[in-house]
């Protein structure tokens, strides 16, 4: 494993794969989603902890989302296995395969 130089926060991450970040943070709200040590909680010194994620975590999620996006089957079966909060289920339900 290389050594980590840098992390991406999880809204930057949203943005550049052009997915919702509460859709992104639920799935990384269970951190055996990916190998350990890719998801990173930064704590800022006040309450507030920004959750990151190095480049293999990034590129897990995106291996994780890609098969989830080619039918709205697998799309559907993949928010019930992975999300928990139904409100966020039903906002990114309908969104458009990728």
């Amino acid at each position: 494993m290389a050594t980590v130089t840098h992390v991406t926060t999880i809204d930057h991450v949203a943005k550049m794969l052009g997915e919702d970040q509460e859709l992104l943070e639920a799935i990384i709200y269970n951190d055996d989603n990916l190998t350990y040590g890719n998801i990173v909680s930064v704590y800022t010194g006040t309450a507030e902890v920004i959750t990151a994620l190095t480049d293999d975590g990034i590129n897990e999620l995106k291996d994780m989302l890609a098969p989830a996006r080619q039918s709205t089957e697998e799309w559907h079966s993949f928010l019930r296995d992975f999300v928990e909060d139904p409100n966020i289920i039903a906002r990114v339900k309908d969104q458009p395969l990728r």
